[in-house]
Order: structure tokens, then C-alpha cells, then sequence
């Protein structure tokens, strides 16, 4: 069973990859989870689809870019999660952090580095999402790793290239893939519960 305690000593010994490039441009995301009954939850999002945005109507972890008066990669993150669904984060547990990405858009490089931190919040503030959110789900973390909801999903604007991805919720809408999948495998193989690899022959 993957509880809180066995994430909690997973990460405290964790030691991630970290990408210190400069020039580039650094966003921060907040990996929530909250204690429930069977399994620890985890706050995933659905964003609001706007014009311009190449994430627009993905799945993710809350955050965004780091602005000029964000403190540290990590005050981003809880700056961020506060303004996209209400939940303060700067009491919570920080549990750890996983390994920095270089975020890309439809197979190219974005020239974007997104940091992801983890958070303990034993009782969280009911969501109140900004217009930036679609919808904000409290998923089981459990749920990640269950193989009947691995799927493969095709991105249009990469050709139609199939990514791997597993469904939290409405199959045509909610599926977490990209970025936020590979945090996903990166926090698993910290707690020593590796999701299979499934990103061959994947560009």
C-alpha cells in the first residue's frame, strides 16, 4: 500500500535531477496530495482552453511560470496553486522534489524548465478554481498506477504521435500525458513503485 508515511521517508532520501540553465525561462508545479481513506488523493487540473496556450485543455498539477517577485522556483509553486484553486500551500508539508523537466510543445523544445514540488495538505481548503481551470479533480494516487487506465494518447499537433497517458476521469477529457505524465514516472520510481516504460519509439 502506498501510504504517506512510505512517500513521506521515499522522498526525504530522494535526490533529484536538477537542470540549472540559464537563459531560459522556469516554471514551477505543486504535486498536492491530501490523506483519504484507501489512498493518499492528488490534485490534479484540467486547464481552461484559451487561444495561444500550448498546454490549453491539458491535464496537470497546478502552476505556472516564475515571475520576477516569486522568491525561490518553489514560492512560485505555491503562489501559483493559491491563485489557481485557492489552497494555501505555504503551511503545508513540503515532501520533496522531483526532477526538473525541459518542457516541449508538439516534439520541440519550449526553452522551458518546470520544476515540480510535493505537498502534504492534511486538510486543504475546498478548491476555488480561477478562470484559468476548467475543472480541479482530487484523484487517488493509487489511480496512477492502475494498468487498466493506461492508455495511449494521440496529440494532433505532433503529427498525431501516440503518448502514453492515463485517465482520471472523463476518458475524452481527462487524461494526464506529456510533462505532467513523466512527473508522474519520476514520483513513482522515487517511491519505488515504477510505472512500466512505455515511452518507446516516442519522439
Amino acid at each position: 500500500m502506498l501510504d504517506l508515511s512510505r512517500v513521506r521517508a521515499a522522498l526525504a532520501a530522494y535526490e533529484p535531477s536538477l537542470i540549472d540553465e540559464k537563459g531560459v525561462r522556469h516554471a514551477s508545479v505543486a504535486m498536492v496530495l491530501r490523506p483519504a481513506a484507501a489512498a493518499p488523493e492528488v490534485l490534479l487540473i484540467e486547464r481552461a482552453r484559451r487561444a495561444g496556450d500550448p498546454w490549453s485543455g491539458h491535464m496537470a498539477f497546478p502552476g505556472g511560470r516564475v515571475e520576477r517577485s516569486d522568491e525561490s522556483l518553489r514560492h512560485a509553486a505555491e503562489r501559483e496553486t493559491f491563485e489557481e484553486v485557492g489552497i494555501d500551500l505555504a503551511g503545508a508539508e513540503l515532501l520533496g522534489r522531483l526532477d526538473d523537466l525541459q518542457g516541449r510543445h508538439a516534439g520541440k523544445p519550449a526553452g522551458l524548465v518546470v520544476s515540480a514540488f510535493v505537498y502534504h495538505v492534511r486538510d486543504p481548503a475546498p478548491i476555488a478554481s480561477s478562470p484559468e481551470v476548467e475543472v480541479a479533480l482530487w484523484v487517488p494516487v493509487t489511480n496512477l498506477a492502475d494498468p487498466a487506465r493506461q492508455v495511449d494518447y494521440p496529440y494532433t499537433l505532433a503529427g498525431g504521435t501516440h503518448y502514453p497517458g492515463i485517465v482520471v476521469g472523463d476518458p475524452e477529457r481527462h487524461v494526464v500525458w506529456g510533462l505532467t505524465y513523466r512527473f508522474v514516472e519520476i514520483f513513482f520510481a522515487a517511491v519505488e513503485r515504477p510505472l512500466p516504460n512505455r515511452w518507446q519509439g516516442v519522439v
